[in-house]
């Protein structure tokens, strides 16, 4: 066996992520909240940056000398900032506080019936197992252990522990402290005060009939009339299955903090980018005289010119992502005009690929730029994905959104007769006489994408 060694020259294209561009991919999918706290982590980071106040530094004044070239280009980032042709939201003008402008939050579920504990005359020991049942419901107002298991824990009777639930389940909202569904039902007609024996078996017995729409099974078994049915199923629509729904989780976002504004002038649509959230950075004074300064230590000129550059990638990627964003929601606006103008049945499907063609970027590039970003518009606040749904082509070539589709869909069984809903076939066959091709099926993943039952389940009995 012989074995030769060569050297040969070869020739590859890679990409490689430098720090700095990973970190304008970062800023870019950031929303507005999460950029006001990613900027604060770089404030104490970095301590040549600062908070500006009024107007930005002008970075011309700033000359860092020394025997390396720390390529700090600010000359080129004026250009680049200059070239922005979006306008900035007005800031807001600063009002005295007042606590009338002020407002609670709204109570957890677990809050809301603690505060009902406490106005119940019961013994500490009661109190304490009240307290440990409440601290587990969830969020839906379901109890998520059960008694024998509450009982061996708190180390106390299942008897105490019976009694104690019954007066969780005795408050509001009605229904909260259910085991199921079906206790749930039960404790909410109770507190109505019309349960009675038809009602009880009816949901005890026959739910998951009343659910799948068997209603001549259940008149059979019950021995009472289709008309009887549909009276009782009337009644149990009214109650509720998940109580605690309406309450707040405790986690979730208060607010939406739209990225832009859009305000309809003269006959065109204008853009304003919500500046007002996210702080204006600038270079601290101080640290700029030690830069200018005569007597520059070279250990601590190298450390200064890092932090320096660092500060200006940050700088520019912030104003990349503004510009970026804007011109991403312009192409939007653009295409989406007639939906401004005239409302959801005019919202036209929407790829990311034509907006990142029209903008010039790739289609990552725009995903990142519609995360968890919103819009106000005339018509309400959306989020930017909202303008981006699929669609389906018309008799006469003209594309459809699904958004659209939907809105017809729901206002034609809005439309239909009770005691005999419209089929899905139906639906899909009145879409094809306006011009619509879609099949049966599609028809179906809609009609459930909006929560509509079928045609069996929709449909009255008397």
């Amino acid at each position: 066996m012989q074995v030769n060694f060569s050297l040969n020259l070869t020739q590859t294209q890679k990409l490689l992520m430098t720090p700095e561009l990973k970190q304008a991919i970062t800023i870019l999918q950031l929303s507005s909240l999460e950029l006001t706290e990613y900027i604060e982590n770089e404030l104490v980071e970095n301590p040549i940056l600062e908070i500006e106040d009024e107007e930005y530094e002008d970075p011309e004044e700033i000359s860092v000398t020394g025997e390396e070239d720390y390529n700090i280009e600010w000359q080129e980032y004026l250009e680049q900032c200059a070239d922005a042709d979006f306008i900035r939201m007005p800031k807001e003008e600063k009002e005295e506080k007042s606590f009338e402008n002020f407002v609670s939050l709204a109570p957890t579920l677990q809050e809301y019936l603690l505060n009902q504990l406490f106005l119940m005359k019961i013994d500490k020991r009661s109190f304490k197992i009240g307290e440990f049942l409440i601290g587990n419901i969830d969020n839906r107002g379901y109890l998520t252990l059960g008694v024998r298991e509450a009982a061996e824990i708190l180390k106390v009777r299942e008897s105490e522990v019976e009694r104690v639930l019954k007066i969780v389940q005795s408050f509001d909202p009605p229904g909260v402290g259910a085991r199921d569904l079906k206790e749930c039902l039960i404790i909410q007609l109770e507190q109505k005060g019309i349960l009675d024996d038809l009602l009880r078996k009816i949901i005890e017995e026959h739910l998951e009939d009343l659910a799948q729409a068997k209603y001549s099974r259940i008149a059979e078994r019950l021995n009472i009339s289709l008309s009887k049915v549909q009276e009782l199923k009337d009644i149990i629509l009214t109650l509720d299955p998940k109580p605690g729904r309406n309450f707040a989780s405790g986690n979730e976002t208060q607010y939406i903090i739209p990225d832009a504004s859009v305000r309809k002038i003269n006959d065109e649509y204008i853009i304003l980018m919500n500046d007002t959230v996210t702080p204006k950075l600038s270079i601290n004074p101080y640290y700029r005289s030690l830069l200018n300064s005569e007597d520059k230590d070279p250990g601590a000129l190298k450390f200064l010119a890092k932090r320096f550059e660092s500060a200006l990638w940050l700088i520019k990627s912030i104003e990349q992502r503004r510009m970026t964003l804007y011109k991403v929601i312009k192409a939007i606006i653009d295409v989406q005009k007639e939906f401004l103008d005239h409302g959801i049945a005019y919202l036209k499907p929407l790829t990311l690929k034509q907006i990142a063609d029209k903008v010039g970027v790739h289609e990552s590039t725009v995903s990142r730029a519609i995360n968890g970003k919103y819009i106000q518009t005339p018509r309400g606040i959306f989020e930017l994905k909202f303008f981006f749904s699929n669609g389906l082509e018309g008799s006469d070539g003209s594309a459809i959104s699904a958004e659209t589709i939907k809105k017809m869909i729901k206002e034609m069984i809005n439309a239909e007769n009770p005691y005999n809903p419209i089929s899905d076939q139906k639906i899909a066959d009145e879409l094809k006489e306006k011009g619509i091709n879609i099949s049966r099926r599609t028809v179906a993943k809609y009609r459930e994408e909006i929560g509509i039952p079928c045609s069996a389940k929709r449909k009255r009995l008397a």
